[in-house]
């Protein structure tokens, strides 16, 4: 139960409002003296302050002037007779949330009771929020020695003081929105925000309304109007995850902005314009897909201006152990336990791994030695259930097409996966270390593959009869 602090000399206000409160479904503590009130708050944990205005000890101003040098972050309402307003005024300029005028209806008090608990609610999740994210820039690092990651490093840096769009591309994994961050954190755009749309997970009219925002009755629901993400990251930075999803209509517009930094609300024919730095990603092959006529090939070199290519894991095997001890030191440290260890044979076998997952994958694997490993230290045979050794026999390999042996091992291991859990992909994708939507794209994009081959068989079949 909400618990309200309430301040005023007279007796018999004390006593309504508290009877008004408890029925309201709050709990009240009544003070005659604010100087005894004032050590109270210091030492309790009062959802709401209810204080008076004119009072003999101490008036509400001078309240506030205290509460302000005390850090007390809770929020408080003004109680003011007519005649006084231009104090209430200024009481809220010494942080008060809202004044209610004497006399006053028990239940609109309590309606603005809610109204600031709301409005506090949501300061303390803005509050968490951003130490989340805080912990989340800390923690969230590039870990590794190895060239390849110290070129991305070096890279990154000098991408980090243009201002030009960057196009990121890599396979599912391999830390694509984590190198987005580390461009935006050191810009020159740092201090203003930085949004992430992924274009693979909407269609495109919704698309197109969360990245210009819609007028209201734009379209059926659109029940008022809405900012899009690029007034929303004006000044800052949009990061378009997997932009070689986005349909062709909307390339077009989204190019118009790169070229213009202009755009239109969703039912709107009013400009306006836009100051963002783009920063896209893709695990696809974007020239590929050019060439396919499934992007644009204006729209790729507005994007390519910058190109950072993100290597896979297995290109930066000397970076398995350091990631394998970040990431065990960091589980160990939120469930305050000692760090697993790997032992020499486990190691090796990780190391020789090819990671399809990349390191999301990788980071899995240790999430789950430690939830499953009860010695302290993770052996091979232990390792052995979790991962699929690659294959070495030479009649495997020549079962593989020239140039699409990764890809290949990929899908055999994808299907096995689908295999041992019975289909079940959410449990697949966890433990192939990827995410349910990248699953479910390469599974679709094999059906319309196979789908394809089978249509062209039957055409020759036909010709062919």
């Amino acid at each position: 139960m909400p618990h309200i602090c309430v301040i005023d000399d007279k007796e018999l206000m004390r006593d309504s409002i508290s009877s008004a409160l408890k029925r309201g479904g709050f709990n009240a503590t009544t003070f005659a003296d604010p100087v005894k009130a004032l050590a109270a708050i210091r030492r309790s944990n009062f959802d709401l302050i209810l204080t008076d205005l004119k009072m003999p000890q101490m008036d509400g101003l001078s309240l506030m002037r205290a509460l302000r040098e005390a850090r007390v972050e809770t929020p408080v309402i003004i109680m003011t007779a007519y005649g006084s307003v231009d104090n209430a005024v200024e009481a809220m300029r010494l942080g008060a949330f809202d004044f209610v005028q004497k006399p006053f209806e028990a239940d609109g008090l309590c309606m603005q009771i809610e109204r600031a608990m709301r409005h506090r609610r949501v300061c303390q999740d803005n509050e968490a929020l951003k130490a989340s994210i805080a912990d989340m820039s800390r923690e969230r690092r590039m870990i590794g020695d190895s060239a390849a990651i110290q070129k991305v490093r070096d890279l990154i840096a000098q991408f980090a003081e243009s201002d030009a769009t960057v196009m990121i591309t890599g396979e599912s994994g391999t830390g694509k929105e984590l190198a987005a961050a580390a461009i935006h954190a050191n810009s020159q755009r740092r201090e203003r925000p930085m949004l992430c749309l992924n274009c693979a997970a909407l269609s495109g009219n919704l698309l197109e309304s969360e990245l210009f925002g819609h007028e209201k009755g734009a379209f059926t629901g659109a029940d008022k109007l809405r900012k899009g993400r690029f007034e929303l990251a004006h000044e800052g930075t949009l990061l378009l995850d997997e932009i070689s999803e986005m349909a062709l209509p909307l390339q077009a517009k989204l190019l118009r902005v790169l070229q213009e930094g202009e755009f239109e609300r969703v039912g709107s024919s009013a400009t306006l314009k836009a100051d963002v730095r783009i920063i896209a990603t893709s695990n696809r092959d974007l020239r590929e897909w050019v060439d396919k006529g499934k992007f644009r090939e204006d729209l790729f070199y507005r994007l390519n201006v910058l190109p950072l290519a993100l290597p896979p894991l297995r290109q930066r095997v000397d970076d398995v152990p350091l990631l394998i001890e970040y990431f065990l030191n960091r589980i160990a440290l939120r469930s305050g336990r000692d760090p697993l260890q790997i032992d020499e044979s486990a190691m090796s076998q990780l190391r020789t791994y090819p990671w399809p997952g990349n390191i999301r994958e990788l980071e899995n694997a240790c999430q789950r030695a430690a939830a499953t490993n009860t010695s302290g230290v993770v052996t091979s045979d232990e390792i052995g259930g979790w991962i699929t050794a690659p294959a070495t026999s030479s009649t495997q390999f020549g079962q593989l097409r020239h140039g699409r042996m990764l890809e290949d091992m990929e899908r055999q291991l994808i299907e096995k996966t689908l295999e041992q859990f019975n289909g079940h992909r959410a449990k697949s994708a966890k433990a192939l270390g990827m995410g349910l939507r990248t699953l479910g794209l390469k599974l679709k994009q094999w059906r319309e593959a196979e789908a394809a081959r089978i249509g062209q068989s039957e055409e020759v079949l036909a010709d062919v009869c």
